[in-house]
């Protein structure tokens, strides 16, 4: 992956958060607020949330406003009337967001929908902290083609990528042996499959040690994530997959480690706290101070470690299969993921048919080269029509 250095002699840094009404866009603004004159807001936008868009543009005074929801844009407007904000709302004015002119843009969208407004960020240059993990699941040859075309630098803000990323040797790709991810198991880690078959949205989105939004939640409790995140680890840093392995470590303070062929195991370690991993993109190529706990291994005493049940948790399996497919196949992974999580968080599904649905729709579907926008958004489409069909198969 290409890493540009950027001028960092001008200050304040100018900044544009896409998604900021989520749980990263909030942790993000977070930082800025305790840091206001090393920053600048140019553009920020929400999913639907207008009350919380207003309320954070009105602290923020960014010079642009942008809401996916078009039914969401009275309510803004009339939140920032006499503001001098400029506000507009629709996927194509998220997207407007996108290409605005920010040193640094933090893509935190959730799902496919950041997909678009992702390539925005990155064709247009300059530092990508992504948090969209679906981008690089769905069009990964695709975006990272635009990262080195456009000369952009992308900087991962996921835990585990963000760890692996600090530790990782790109001066000397080929010394590298192994990356590992490590996985808190979530919340039903022990749990056998029979109990999982009862589990519940509230139970599911009890995540033990991370605080995320329901989707990202639910995704970590049948270890989708996990594979979701081996997929965006192997564009990431041009691994094959079978040099990328998955460990359950329940405490979440070793955020992931990269291994070397001369034996070295270098690991990134603090507390469960986004952040952290915010923070190191935020001030990139620098540091910053971030409130966040300080890791005291003495206190902790104990580090656990294990191999990932893969019959308890199929979910990973299906994306180590969809990478070897290759093509489309990541992509239907994670629409068909989508649609499924959000059944179940709907009560239509139970917690066990999520990985099901993926496996139906991942054998029913066949793949192609992802080679375009049009293809990749053509077939989440498809497959997304497939599991709703599924779906309503199951409730009626």
């Amino acid at each position: 992956m290409a890493v540009v250095m950027p001028d960092t002699a001008a200050a304040p840094r100018s900044v544009t958060i896409l998604g900021s009404t989520g749980s990263v866009g909030c942790n993000t603004i977070d930082l800025i607020r305790r840091n206001p004159a090393a920053f600048t807001v140019e553009a920020i936008t929400g999913g639907g949330n207008a009350a919380l868009l207003a309320e954070q543009a009105l602290s923020l005074r960014p010079r642009f406003v942008a809401i996916a929801d078009p039914d969401a844009y009275g309510p803004l407007k009339e939140a920032l009337a006499g503001s001098g904000i400029e506000i507009a709302a629709g996927p194509a004015a998220v997207i407007a967001a996108a290409e605005r002119p920010a040193d640094w843009v933090m893509a935190s969208i959730v799902g496919a929908a950041g997909l678009a407004p992702t390539l925005a960020a990155v064709r247009r240059g300059g530092i990508v902290a992504l948090a969209n993990k679906e981008s690089l699941v769905c069009a990964g040859d695709l975006v990272m083609h635009e990262v080195s075309r456009s000369r952009a630098t992308l900087l991962p803000v996921d835990s585990e990528h963000n760890a692996i990323y600090q530790v990782f040797d790109f001066e000397r790709h080929d010394a590298v042996e192994e990356l590992i991810l490590t996985a808190s198991g979530g919340p039903f880690r022990e749990w056998t499959r029979e109990a999982m078959a009862s589990v519940t949205p509230e139970q599911a989105v009890a995540h033990p040690n991370w605080d995320m939004g329901a989707k990202i939640s639910i995704d970590s409790a049948t270890m989708m994530n996990k594979g979701l995140e081996l997929i965006e680890a192997h564009h990431l840093f041009a691994m094959p997959e079978d040099r990328i392995s998955v460990l359950v470590h329940p405490q979440s303070v070793i955020h992931s480690l990269v291994r070397y062929r001369d034996g070295s195991v270098l690991a990134q370690l603090g507390q469960p706290d986004m952040r952290t991993p915010i923070a190191y993109t935020l001030a990139w190529p620098d540091r910053m101070a971030a409130p966040v706990e300080r890791l005291d291994l003495a206190a902790l005493a104990n580090l656990d470690f294990a191999e990932p049940d893969m019959g308890r948790f199929p979910a990973l399996g299906l994306a180590r299969e969809a990478l070897r497919a290759g093509g489309t196949a990541p992509t239907v992974l994670n629409a068909a993921n989508e649609v499924a999580v959000a059944g179940f968080l709907a009560g239509r599904i139970g917690f066990l048919d999520i990985a099901g649905l993926v496996d139906h729709i991942l054998a029913d579907l066949p793949h192609r080269a992802a080679d375009s926008l049009d293809v990749v958004l053509a077939v989440d489409a498809e497959a997304r029509r497939r599991a709703g069909v599924l779906i309503e198969e199951k409730t009626t």
